[in-house]
This record gives structure tokens, sequence and C-alpha cells, in this order.
């Protein structure tokens, strides 16, 4: 059962309104160290696509960096520095991509 509309997980109806995050048609790129022991990390956020793509895209950009990462909360990260890199490949693959922070 769906805690927020009672409804069993197959039917559930909130669930449903999730799966597709709305977003503005721009893919933001950014990089950042906060709360990770001065470590980088490339953010990808915007994208407008399901769990299961979202995770399927995540893997090939962390396979185009060469390094490791995870999805978390509608948000790609990719360990290091590789801003350049992940843009060139959401822009091969057809997306509208914006770096974002300095």
């Amino acid at each position: 059962m769906c805690p927020a509309c009672r409804q069993p997980l197959a039917q559930c109806l909130c669930r449903q309104r999730q799966d597709a995050p709305a977003g503005d048609g721009r893919v933001r790129v950014s990089r950042e160290t906060k709360g990770r022991g001065g470590k980088a990390v490339t953010l990808v956020r915007g994208l407008a696509l399901d769990a299961a793509a979202l995770a399927a895209l995540g893997k090939q950009l962390k396979a185009a960096c060469g390094s490791g990462g995870t999805v978390k909360d509608g948000v790609i990260e990719v360990q290091g520095d590789h801003c350049e890199r992940v843009i060139e490949a959401l822009k091969a693959q057809g997306h509208s991509v914006k770096r974002a922070g300095g």
C-alpha cells in the first residue's frame, strides 16, 4: 500500500505523477565540492527522464569519464571535475546543455 494515496503500489496515483519530473528543457552541469571533503563532483540536473532512463544515462556518463558516481534524487553525480566531457556527451545525445555555476 502506498502511504500517500492509500492505493496498492501497482495502482498508486501519486507515484505516477512523480515519475515524470517537470523541467524547463535545459540540462545544467555544474561542479561542486561542498560537503564532500574538498573532492570535486560533477552534477547533472534538469533531466526530465524516469528513474530507469536516468540510471542508464548515468552509467553512460560515468563510462565516458572513466570514473565512478551515482544517481540520487534525479541528479547524476560523477566523481571528479568532468564538466566538459559530460557536456559534450549530453550534446551528442541531443540534449540542450548549459554550464551552471562558476
